[in-house]
């Protein structure tokens, strides 16, 4: 009896209880603003998804239960956008990442003029969206541009000019090569900084005991990048899904799901069935998550 009344909790003094008061009025102002920002407009959207939202702020929308949902997944355009998203979300993760880690080895070693050609790698992802897109539109013209002049002018890789922007196989070339290119650097930095935190006297162990470049790779460097690059490949394919500005101001042609929320809430203003997509995407992309999350802890 006495060890069980030696391990009872001690109550809070009243000093405790005054810096608990404290603390919470502290943190206050930070879940109010998380509530207004983020809380607030998540419920507000999931309570448009429900009903036919008025144009008229005079007028109450009109509940109609599932019927965007129902809409929506009859919609042939929505799984069009969702198929499209999702390879697009492949290929774009899987391409920035392989060229993300390719030049993260190459930077790695040491040779004259390092520090200059990492900055110069970087320049994509810190460069305004717009006047990249603007640079590969000129570049791509069908009239004066440098890419056409070159594959076709020069190298006579096609015998027209290509359609870039209005081809949808082109146009999603098109889009994947710029995603890949302006976004790879993200990437880079980040498997450079793994790269960098790797002992190196186990690259020492490995060459005295014969291990040649590939082994060392293998066996040390991608085992010791690996949760880097998955972390990596798991962020990339969420924001990659919700993609809209650079997509839609290189192309018409490639109908994603930001682009397709886009015109189904600005073009035919319908925001009740614009909200129900960003619920089922938001369903889509947590899933994922939750999916990835429990392999990961598998492994």
């Amino acid at each position: 009896m006495l060890r069980l009344a030696s391990k009872a909790p001690k109550p809070r003094s009243a000093l405790q209880k005054s810096e608990s008061r404290l603390g919470i009025l502290f943190i206050l102002p930070s879940l109010i603003l998380i509530a207004s920002v983020i809380i607030y407009p998540i419920i507000y959207n999931i309570y448009l998804s429900f009903h036919r939202v008025s144009l008229n702020p005079l007028k109450p929308h009109k509940p109609i239960g599932l019927s965007n949902y129902l809409t929506l997944l009859q919609d042939g355009n929505f799984l069009k956008a969702l198929l499209m998203t999702t390879v697009y979300v492949a290929v774009t993760v899987v391409c920035s990442t392989t060229v993300g880690l390719l030049v993260a080895l190459l930077m790695n070693r040491k040779f004259k003029g390092r520090g200059f050609a990492r900055s110069l790698v970087i320049l994509p992802y810190v460069a305004p969206v717009i006047s990249l897109v603007f640079v590969w539109r000129y570049m791509f013209n069908g009239i004066y541009g440098v890419v056409n002049y070159v594959t076709v002018d020069l190298l006579h890789l096609f015998e027209a000019v290509p359609a870039w922007f209005d081809h949808p196989v082109l146009s999603m070339t098109l889009v994947v090569l710029f995603d890949t290119w302006r976004v790879f650097p993200y990437s880079f930095m980040m498997i450079l900084a793994s790269l960098q935190a790797i002992d190196e006297s186990l690259y020492e162990a490995a060459r005295i005991d014969g291990a040649n470049a590939w082994h060392q790779f293998w066996n040390i460097t991608l085992p010791e990048i690996l949760p880097v690059v998955g972390s990596l490949m798991i962020l990339r394919s969420i924001w990659n899904f919700y993609k809209f500005d650079d997509v839609y101001l290189l192309t018409k042609q490639v109908p994603i799901m930001g682009v397709y929320l886009y015109e189904t809430a600005f073009s035919t203003n319908d925001f009740g069935l614009a909200a129900s997509i960003t619920v089922v995407l938001f369903l889509i992309v947590m899933s994922f998550v939750i999916l990835v999350r429990r392999k990961v802890k598998r492994v």
